[in-house]
């Protein structure tokens, strides 16, 4: 018997903690996904989603100070999904965005599995 895998996939993160970005990054290969990029911050992640092919991206909402909210409105434009990670709770989350899917930081693996996969399935719906 085999265990289960998703069906794999790349993932665009924006983390400003490189500690934290490192840690993620390395969850989502042992589930099963390639990361397609990462940025440290708003500026570059802006610079990448005009060249990087993903399918779906975890954003901090704030990176380095800045609130994610133009990165945010660049993967909508791409037509992408995407989930939040934040410690701040839905309050922290851009007021536009507050009914998209977020991670409450700290998270288990477990629970990122389950909002990449509830994510893309419903992109692909």
């Amino acid at each position: 018997m085999t265990a289960s895998r998703p069906p794999g996939g790349s993932v665009f993160l924006v983390e400003d903690e490189t500690m934290i970005r490192m840690m993620v990054a390395e969850m989502l290969v042992d589930l099963g996904y390639r990361i397609a990029g990462e940025a440290g911050d708003v500026d570059e992640a802006l610079r990448l989603i005009e060249t990087l092919d993903f399918d779906i991206a975890l954003l901090d909402v704030n990176v380095n100070g800045k609130v994610v909210t133009p990165v945010a409105r660049a993967i909508v434009a791409r037509n992408r999904p995407f989930i939040f990670a934040t410690g701040y709770g839905t309050q922290g989350m851009p007021e536009e965005f507050r009914g998209r899917p977020a991670l409450q930081k700290p998270f288990q693996m477990e629970t990122l599995a389950r909002m990449i996969e509830a994510a893309l399935k419903s992109a692909a719906a």
